[in-house]
């Protein structure tokens, strides 16, 4: 599905931000890009779109060289960046110009979502708001059905309910052939989306593991005294939130507890 081979990439007159990052990724699954400001996610997933050139190294998607923007590749990829500007045309008119450039597209799916949003398909998208607007790129990110789904901060600007919406529309709308790649700071609002975990720091791929192989290995929760083995805690209200070797049952990931605790140097198998 998505291939990198030693993949270098710099800004101009700036230091490189990859240095031979090599990742492979297949079909049906939802991945979580995460890293600190200035990690490089949005500029991987810029490579990975095929919105910006590698120095060196090759990325394939589908078989395809995202830089070609072969109307083959284009069919079958989507990106919604976390900052874009809307024409001033109504929904249905951009769908109708638009939703024929991707062969899976699923007009029943938009209108669902779109309801769903309690968006008005008469609605001027320039003259949305900035909410609005994220909610109708979702919506018909989703029902291209591209089999690679590309979201940059997808929930920022979404109200609670709307991101309760998203979850709902991300998990229940894919098929076994997608993949979605979502890149987030947010990680409470995607955290029972994800099934796997991408880290990067310093040009690296640095964490690269599934939720099930975090659950069923590691033990995240909160306790009123720290145990006597623990890979990492933070104060909390009730006590302390730690991570500690599973005790034979499985437990629910804390994305923002694993995160922190990589970033402090925990070395998770």
């Amino acid at each position: 599905m998505i291939t990198i081979n030693n993949l270098s990439f710099a800004y101009k007159k700036q230091a490189p931000l990859f240095k031979d990052l090599s990742l492979e990724e297949g079909a049906g699954q939802i991945i979580g890009l995460l890293g600190k400001n200035g990690a490089g996610k949005t500029t991987l997933l810029q490579l990975i779109s095929g919105l910006l050139t590698p120095n060196a190294g090759e990325i394939t998607v589908n078989g395809q060289i995202p830089i070609k923007r072969s109307p083959e590749f284009l069919e079958q990829i989507y990106f919604v960046p976390e900052e874009f500007i809307m024409p001033t045309v109504k929904i249905f008119k951009f769908v109708e110009a638009h939703a024929g450039f991707y062969p899976r597209f699923d007009r029943t799916l938009f209108n669902d979502l779109i309801k769903q949003f309690e968006l008005d398909q008469n609605k001027v998208l320039s003259k949305m708001s900035h909410g609005q607007k994220k909610k109708f790129r979702i919506a018909f990110a989703l029902s291209t059905k591209c089999q690679v789904i590309i979201l940059d901060e997808p929930t920022n600007g979404l109200d609670i309910p709307s991101k309760a919406i998203f979850r709902q529309m991300v998990a229940g709308a894919l098929e076994d052939d997608q993949t979605v790649l979502i890149s987030t700071h947010q990680v409470k609002d995607v955290e029972t989306l994800i099934d796997k975990i991408l880290l990067v720091d310093n040009g690296r791929i640095i964490f690269n593991n599934t939720i099930i192989d975090l659950s069923e290995k590691y033990d995240f929760k909160i306790v009123s005294h720290l145990p006597e083995q623990v890979l990492y805690s933070e104060l909390n209200p009730m006590g302390y939130k730690v991570v500690t070797a599973a005790n034979g049952n499985t437990s629910e990931v804390d994305i923002e507890l694993l995160f922190n605790a990589i970033n402090d140097g925990v070395k998770f198998n």
